[in-house]
């Protein structure tokens, strides 16, 4: 009876050990892809708003900055 006892108790530990690894894979997928959506969008924010902002600093600065 204990070795069965043994064998079921063992069965269960690695099961659980395969399936935390699958589920910390599936998580960092997860990450991985959140991460590309919000290049994705930082990305085209910066292409859409660049050349705009870019004079709007451009714009502070030459008002800040005392002329030469």
């Amino acid at each position: 009876m204990n070795a069965i006892s043994a064998y079921l108790t063992t069965l269960a530990f690695v099961a659980q050990q395969r399936l935390g690894k699958a589920t910390k894979g599936a998580t960092a997928v997860e990450y991985g892809l959140l991460v590309a959506l919000i290049a994705a969008v930082i990305i085209g924010v910066v292409a859409v708003f660049g050349t705009t902002l870019s004079k709007v600093f451009s714009n502070i600065t030459s008002q800040i900055a005392p002329a030469a």
